[in-house]
């Protein structure tokens, strides 16, 4: 990550199954303005899987979050609060590359 680039997102782990989104939305409140809360559900069944990400108004309240209210306890559990790693984008594959990796058609080989 460069250093002009803004830290605002959290992500946030070892959340209890019965938490929902307005109670992490209050929960972060108290630290700043939560402009947008990512709650994670499994691809395959949709049940949510204890994880979320929380985007804070700016880079110091993030810090305050992840300092304040990492080891919280939110309903039955104690979270854990960190920052969230940013995605890198992925290189661009070359046509050529991507025609080789193609598998060979089904069926009988001559």
């Amino acid at each position: 990550m460069s250093k002009n680039q803004k830290v605002r997102d959290i992500y946030v782990t070892d959340i209890s199954f019965d938490v929902e989104e307005e109670d992490l939305r209050k929960l972060f409140s108290v630290c700043g303005t939560v402009r947008s809360i990512k709650l994670m559900n499994d691809e395959k069944t949709g049940n949510f899987t204890g994880r979320a990400f929380v985007r804070m108004g700016n880079e110091a309240e993030t810090k305050d979050a992840i300092n304040t209210l990492d080891g919280a306890r939110l309903i039955n559990r104690c979270i854990k609060v960190h920052e969230a790693k940013q995605k890198e984008a992925a290189p661009p594959v070359a046509k050529e590359t991507r025609e080789r990796s193609r598998r060979p058609p089904k069926g009988r080989r001559r």
